[in-house]
């Protein structure tokens, strides 16, 4: 059912139980009540210039062109995800949205609690949920061809300047990350089958520090080109390639406003997921008990922004895999890293 606003109101920021929040009322025509949506980010990691943020700008954009009334939390930790749940169903949100891998077990949690509520959880398979809630839709996206892709393009650039050896660091070993490295690693050995491959996890997502000292270990051992997977934290492996005059490769946002050291960023448009997905609601076409999954074929994921330091050769390759991907010539990149 369509639903649009006649005064949009400033938003305002509010205690939330367990963590901070942040919340957009909108006064609508008369006679119709605005959807109510919910985020819910992962802990501090509202603004991670990456996956959190994409989220946030995907609600934010929903609420200009549909009218929605929404509210963001940050988690203090993982222990809040289910109370924060809890309390924004009792609160009549029509949709609850769960930033990622972590708030599958809570989110499946509340689904069962609250079966007139609608849920998305962002990087978990529906069925893979504790009980497959049917009030649940999954948003999952094929980052292992945006990797892939980055793999070419960084092998290219080594291929070109002379460097055997690139790495990648990971902030948790979990299926999404995963799914980013190996095709990372796929793409870069089909490009340079002998080229030199590290990898490393933080185990963290917000500490800049310890992706930085994974991202400098891998440089004192010879990388040159690094792809962060770790959200905020991975800015920090991106501020390490920069400090020691390597380049990078950022992730789920546009990167390239770091500098020219990022070669380019491996895109996951979690932004257009989350606004199909409040979409959805609107029009009556929310489909729970099943996936939403987004690829190259639907501008899902891709590349960012390239440097100016990626020549013509790294374009091509880069150009000429997407296509090979499209066609299905290439169509069994890896998902797992080991």
């Amino acid at each position: 059912m369509a639903r649009r606003v006649a005064i949009l109101l400033a938003a305002v920021l509010v205690a939330a139980c367990g963590g901070d929040d942040e919340t957009a009322a909108t006064t609508t025509d008369v006679g119709e009540q605005a959807l109510k949506v919910a985020l819910i980010t992962d802990a501090g990691q509202l603004n991670d210039r990456g996956f959190n943020q994409l989220a946030f700008e995907g609600v934010k954009q929903a609420k200009e062109e549909l009218g929605i009334e929404y509210r963001v939390i940050e988690s203090a930790s993982d222990s809040d995800y289910v109370p924060n749940m809890q309390a924004l169903a009792d609160d009549g949100y029509d949709l609850i949205i769960g930033v990622g891998f972590a708030q599958g077990d809570a989110v499946a949690t509340v689904a069962k609690e609250y079966p007139d509520t609608k849920f998305a959880i962002i990087d978990v398979d529906q069925a893979s949920l504790p009980g497959a809630p049917p009030n649940v839709v999954g948003l999952l996206f094929k980052e292992e061809q945006a990797g892939y892709l980055a793999g070419v393009l960084a092998a290219t650039v080594a291929k070109d300047d002379g460097i055997d050896s690139i790495s990648s660091v990971g902030g948790m070993k979990e299926p999404p990350v995963d799914r980013f490295i190996a095709g990372y690693q796929a793409g870069a050995k089909a490009t340079l089958p002998g080229i030199k491959l590290l990898n490393g996890y933080s185990q963290d997502w917000d500490d800049v520090a310890k992706c930085k000292e994974v991202a400098l270990d891998q440089i004192s051992h010879g990388s040159k080109i690094i792809f962060q997977v770790a959200g905020g934290c991975g800015l920090g492996a991106l501020d390490a390639a920069k400090e020691r005059s390597v380049f990078g490769i950022g992730v789920d946002g546009d990167q390239a406003f770091l500098g020219p050291h990022v070669l380019t960023s491996a895109l996951k448009r979690v932004d257009s997921a989350v606004l199909l997905t409040i979409k959805s609601v609107v029009d009556g076409n929310f489909r729970g008990g099943t996936n939403a999954t987004y690829g190259l074929e639907d501008d899902g994921v891709g590349l960012g922004t390239m440097s100016p330091e990626v020549g013509t050769d790294a374009k091509a390759a880069v150009d000429e895999a997407r296509d090979k991907i499209a066609s299905g010539e290439i169509d069994a990149i890896p998902t797992t890293v080991p």
